[in-house]
């Protein structure tokens, strides 16, 4: 399991205050997020309307369908699956890392949504880079034999004294 990273979490809570505007409690991070309702509000913020029904209180099965219920608006908003946490990854906290892994995740993804103007977290994605190539371009490499297609200049084995013995130097 990969070790938790205070300055990425820290990073987190930071940027959902930014995007929510509204001060997180001074408790541990993954208390912060354990019941899900500032990860309800927080992709409400984002996309609105994307979590219609938040518990704010409520038994842990009720509070665990807030986790769900942000899960599913992310997997819709287009974080890919393999970064999207298990419920009890944070609601038992049984890998805190992978729910700081899928917000930065969130963060990366909202660069691809226009229409959201708010705070951004983590690295700028890189834009598409396109290049364009002349036919010239693309054949200048015809003539040539290169070497992953077996051409070896004249080398050869004769002398390496075949496998499994020792080198004589």
């Amino acid at each position: 399991m990969p070790a938790r990273n205070k300055d990425q979490e820290k990073e987190v809570l930071d940027w959902i205050e930014a995007v929510t505007g509204e001060k997180l409690p001074a408790a541990p991070y993954e208390d912060v997020l354990k019941d899900g309702v500032v990860l309800c509000n927080l992709i409400n913020k984002i996309a609105p309307d994307s979590v219609k029904k938040i518990q704010t209180k409520g038994t842990n099965f009720q509070l665990m369908e807030n986790i769900q219920r942000f899960q599913a608006a992310i997997r819709k908003y287009g974080v890919p699956d393999e970064e999207i946490f298990q419920t009890a990854d944070l609601f038992e906290r049984r890998n805190i890392p992978q729910v700081t892994l899928c917000l930065y995740s969130l963060g990366r993804i909202t660069q691809k949504h226009p229409e959201y103007t708010g705070p951004r977290l983590g690295p700028k994605m890189a834009d598409e880079n396109k290049r364009e190539f002349t036919e010239e371009q693309l054949r200048a490499h015809e003539g040539q034999l290169n070497l992953q297609m077996g051409y070896n200049k004249g080398a050869s084995q004769s002398g390496h004294g075949g496998f499994g013995n020792t080198r004589h130097m």
